[in-house]
């Protein structure tokens, strides 16, 4: 029996993108950094390049059309990607692998979000979504929002974008959307507001995301606390796990000082007794 081909995708850094595992027929599975190439035997692929990749991604174009409903009521919008991309995903593999005989597939986010939904979607098919990263320190530019966020629509936008990567078994993308979040200029409203939706939205054991947010706060809360009138107190209450994370990370650091303060008054104690012990002889 043969062995299933294997396909590495390589970026123009020279990066690997992981692995592109073929089933043959309609069953493709991609790499979840977005769309490769699916030939035939071992090969690596640079996605960069337009004059490779675009032959070749009529492979994913051929796949069957997905529908996807996102939201609810007046407010659904209907969406479809291809299905050789949407199988990146082990939820919507799974998803499509118990409806594979209907002809018309339709995959329900009655309760996801249309712009993650949509980030998800761009960065099947790109392997980013839009504000690009263009520097480990910051964003692509985009001049229809502010350069500072004062309502935290910014943050939410690469937080909601975390939590669905999540649910969609979609480490990589959680992963940027994460850095993502760190290159948002924001101001203390801001900050709640983020801090609020990850305190709703993340399991207690997410120290990945939770972390930072209650670092901040207790880096900062002593003085931002004044200029959120009240809402910090309120979100402590709605959320005591939030204050508790907060408060622990202010007696960590106390007792971080305090360990120091020990060990320089200790040291002082040695040298002056080595200095008296010296001047006794």
């Amino acid at each position: 029996m043969m062995a299933e081909p294997e396909v590495r995708i390589i970026n123009s850094a020279g990066e690997d993108r992981g692995d592109v595992e073929m089933q043959g027929g309609e069953d493709l599975e991609i790499a979840e950094t977005g769309a490769g190439e699916v030939p035939e035997g071992d090969e690596t692929i640079n996605v960069d390049k337009p004059s490779s990749r675009t032959p070749k991604f009529v492979h994913y174009l051929k796949s069957p059309i997905i529908t996807l409903t996102v939201g609810s009521g007046d407010s659904q919008t209907t969406l479809t990607a291809h299905q050789a991309l949407l199988i990146a995903s082990p939820y919507f593999a799974s998803a499509i692998a118990a409806d594979s005989r209907n002809p018309n597939r339709v995959i329900d986010l009655v309760t996801e979000d249309l712009e993650a939904t949509s980030a998800v979607l761009e960065y099947l098919y790109t392997g980013e979504y839009f504000p690009h990263k263009i520097s480990s320190t910051s964003l692509q530019s985009d001049p229809s929002i502010p350069p500072v966020d004062h309502t935290g629509e910014q943050l939410l936008k690469h937080a909601k974008v975390y939590t669905l990567a999540e649910k969609l078994g979609m480490p990589q993308l959680r992963t940027l959307a994460h850095s993502k979040i760190h290159l948002v200029d924001s101001n203390a409203v801001a900050e709640l507001v983020y801090a609020r939706y990850v305190y709703s939205n993340t399991s207690k054991d997410d120290i990945t995301i939770r972390k930072p947010v209650a670092t901040f706060w207790g880096q900062r809360s002593h003085v931002l606390r004044h200029e959120t009138e009240g809402t910090f107190r309120e979100l402590c209450l709605q959320y005591p796990e939030f204050g508790f994370d907060v408060l622990n990370f202010v007696l960590d650091a106390e007792e971080r000082r305090e360990e120091r303060k020990r060990k320089t008054m200790a040291a002082e104690d040695v040298g002056t007794a080595s200095t008296r012990k010296r001047t006794r002889g």
